[in-house]
């Protein structure tokens, strides 16, 4: 039967397992699949960013991006491609409920059992979806195998066992790949964009004049120095937050604001009221665009 039978998420760097789905297969061919499962998970870090190990009943595919990887055991005749869409399904859902912080705390295994639950509808979902339903990202997955094919293993390979005392694979190329995708970049989020690199210019041509007449003459300056280099470099940490998804966020975007507005008011005198008005503004509305740039919604066309 062409099916899903057991799905997990695992911490890349030493396989700790974070969450998986609860399995009534008790049958020898499993139990031993899971064993191999167990000891690849161990080794991820080896390998690139997707995989499969292939046996004669069973089959093991996994998908690792950042932290966490997504592993599955499906039955040998189940689409390689459904496996790999079914796989960054999963990592969708466990990106938007968990944070790096988190998962790099995590101290226990399975520290997001709960997570369970979108596991087993997600499988549920896959094992379901007829052909149709999935023909529209059926090309995408395909093409992407083809321009990154996934590592070929032996389900019987020996060194899958012993993974974890004589390293596995010590000779494959590590690559991994990320797959968080942000929303589209608006206009407001452009103009946010050339407002910050305006600014960022503005406090670094200042900060390095003024760094010039202070290591000269005025060396009580330097705290006007430092003063325009922090909100230089805030400025530029700001697009790139808005560009590329990073853990923690929300943290960082109130830290990088916060830094702007002291860094301003403590200026005032080198700036009038409406200078600092603008930098402030600036910064305001950066971060709100930061903040409202979400990572893409899961794609619908992944027959879930």
């Amino acid at each position: 039967m062409s099916m899903i039978f057991f799905a997990c998420v695992v911490r890349v760097r030493d396989g700790l397992p974070l969450s998986a789905s609860t399995d009534f297969h008790f049958n020898q061919g499993f139990l031993e699949c899971r064993k191999r499962l167990k000891a690849l998970s161990s080794i991820l870090a080896q390998y690139p960013s997707r995989g499969t190990a292939k046996g004669r009943d069973l089959s093991i595919h996994f998908l690792s991006s950042g932290d966490i990887a997504c592993m599955a055991i499906c039955s040998s005749n189940f689409s390689t491609i459904m496996a790999f869409c079914f796989l960054e399904e999963l990592q969708w859902e466990f990106a938007a409920s968990y944070d790096t912080t988190s998962i790099s705390l995590a101290s226990r295994p399975y520290a997001f059992l709960e997570f369970d639950n979108v596991i087993q509808k997600v499988k549920c979902h896959f094992n379901c979806a007829s052909g149709f339903q999935m023909k529209a990202n059926w090309e995408k997955i395909e093409e992407e195998l083809k321009f990154q094919p996934p590592v070929q293993l032996k389900l019987e390979d020996t060194e899958l066992m012993n993974g974890m005392t004589n390293g596995g694979h010590a000779g494959v190329h590590v690559e991994v790949v990320p797959t968080y995708r942000m929303q589209r970049v608006t206009p407001l989020g452009i103009l946010s964009l050339v407002l910050n690199i305006m600014c960022g210019a503005l406090n670094l041509i200042r900060g390095v004049h003024l760094a010039e007449y202070s290591f000269q003459e005025d060396h009580e300056g330097i705290g006007n120095v430092i003063a325009f280099f922090l909100p230089f470099l805030a400025c530029v940490f700001q697009c790139y937050l808005y560009l590329f998804y990073s853990s923690a966020r929300k943290v960082k975007t109130f830290v990088l604001f916060f830094s702007v507005c002291l860094c301003n008011i403590y200026l005032y005198g080198l700036r009038n009221f409406w200078q600092i008005t603008f930098h402030i503004g600036v910064a305001t509305l950066s971060s709100y665009q930061i903040l409202t740039r979400q990572l893409m919604e899961k794609q619908p066309d992944c027959g879930v």
